[in-house]
């Protein structure tokens, strides 16, 4: 009997704890129970909805096993389903931009093949240059830092004995080194560049100049590698390619003004420029695939927030401006600039503005000569470059020559963001009318070339009073 009563009041303990724990539980927590179990539900919900059978299991996997192992759903209960999918989202977001990061790497960074290309030219004799020594044999000009933009022309940072340079590079599908270069090899003595000079002013890019004979000279004499008097077949054919490139032409014809990289080498196709501490007007450049996910707004209050103070930007704006005046009627024609875009415009360290590129700066009679002729039905298809558009002559269907945009009012609608916020307010209203007299210019006015140098030195004037006698002078 006494052992009937000991197991009656055991089994009656048993059965009265399981009802004492769950009384113990207040509203909060059969609250947090409910929760979970909404979620667990939501979450379910979730993985049905994906159509296929093993991603149902692989989502199934991602959402409740990592929660489960590490005990999460019991530690914290307060943890919403939105969080959840929102970091995999992120995850998700940030392997796709390094996806992309490492696609458009691949696609446009082949220094490597440049690099191999060149020097297999070079030491079979085909091409040369003053930097092809030290690009395949010492070693001392090293390609780093991909800057490519297009995978038929490599731009690199690099080094040149301990020194930061700028490393460029033509890759063409058929390489045609020749191109119509005379054969100087072995002529002798005083005459022997006399055919390669005939061959230069002949295809100048620059037009018919009075001066041309000087940059000619200038060409020679750089062809000269080994200085040893004579141009060889190698040399001509090197610099003839390179002749073709906008960019490298214009860094001879401007050697000696401020506001170019100073041409330091070339080898075949390749050839070295200094490096200019900041490549462009902004300093926050968001990647082409990024660009639509990324506000404009965003984007452009960012790059006011990291641009340098105002006289600075005003000290930039003038050598941009200086830039403009030497390009316009300079002493080898007047050059055009067929895509500004504040990528293109650099300054160094003491903020002296540095054209980072000049590859869309175009002669004026390369220009003329691709629109003399050309059928059009709008204007839109009489444009050289980026925005070099001349009007369409409607009645004979072709392009008229002139273009209507002069260099002065494009630098002026790039400057109207770059340099207008943060302006002092005694000059603001002063600065504002400058500029959108500037914008206003047509190339097509009878009166451009007095326009255009009164209001280039109007801007120049207003800018140079106010940050002169002071530390941005």
């Amino acid at each position: 009997m006494v052992r009937t009563a000991r197991l009656r009041l055991i089994f009656l303990s048993i059965s009265i704890i399981p009802a004492r724990c769950e009384s113990t539980h207040g509203p909060e927590e059969e609250q947090e129970e409910e929760e979970e179990e909404e979620e667990e539900e939501v979450m379910v919900m979730v993985v049905m909805m994906v159509p296929c059978r093993a991603l149902r299991r692989l989502l199934h996997v991602l959402l409740f096993c990592p929660l489960a192992k590490l005990g999460i759903q019991s530690r914290l209960p307060a943890v919403r389903v939105k969080y959840l999918l929102l970091a995999w989202l992120c995850v998700l977001g940030a392997s796709w931009v390094l996806y992309m990061q490492y696609a458009s790497y691949a696609e446009l960074c082949r220094g490597h093949v440049c690099h191999a290309v060149i020097c297999d030219h070079y030491r079979r004799g085909i091409i040369s240059g003053s930097s092809c020594k030290a690009l395949c044999d010492q070693r001392t000009l090293t390609l780093q830092r991909c800057m490519s933009t297009s995978p038929a022309y490599q731009v690199y940072s690099g080094r040149w004995k301990e020194r930061p340079v700028v490393i460029k590079c033509g890759l063409r599908e058929n390489p045609k080194v020749d191109g119509g270069v005379p054969d100087v090899a072995g002529l002798p003595g005083g005459p022997e560049t006399s055919l390669f000079r005939q061959a230069h002013t002949g295809h100048s890019n620059l037009g018919d100049q009075s001066s041309l004979n000087v940059l000619v000279e200038r060409v020679v004499t750089l062809s000269d590698v080994n200085r040893d008097g004579k141009v060889s077949l190698a040399e001509a054919k090197s610099v003839w390619a390179l002749l073709q490139v906008n960019e490298f032409l214009l860094m001879l014809a401007l050697q000696e003004k401020e506001h170019t990289p100073k041409l330091l080498g070339f080898c075949g196709d390749l050839y070295v420029t200094e490096r200019v501490a900041h490549g462009s007007l902004y300093r926050l450049d968001v990647p082409g695939y990024l660009r639509p996910l990324v506000p404009g707004a965003l984007s452009s209050a960012l790059n006011r927030w990291l641009a340098p103070a105002w006289p600075r930007r005003a000290r930039i704006t003038i050598g941009l401006l200086e830039f403009v005046e030497e390009i316009f009627h300079g002493a080898y024609g007047s050059f055009l600039m067929c895509d500004a875009s504040p990528r293109h415009v650099g300054y160094n360290g003491k903020y002296d503005c540095r054209m980072a590129d000049l590859r869309s700066v175009a002669s004026e009679a390369t220009v003329r000569a691709h629109l003399r002729g050309r059928r059009c039905e709008v204007n839109a298809d009489c444009t050289y470059g980026g925005d070099c558009t001349a009007t369409c002559d409607r009645l004979a269907r072709q392009c008229n020559t002139e273009v209507v945009q002069p260099n002065l009012a494009k630098v002026c609608t790039l400057l109207q963001d770059f340099l207008l916020f943060g302006a002092p307010s005694d000059l603001r209203g002063d600065l504002e009318k400058q500029l959108r007299t500037c914008v206003t210019l047509s190339g097509l006015a009878s009166q451009m070339e007095v326009h255009h140098s009164l209001v280039l030195n109007n801007l120049k004037t207003l800018l140079w009073k106010k940050i002169s006698n002071t530390q941005y002078s």
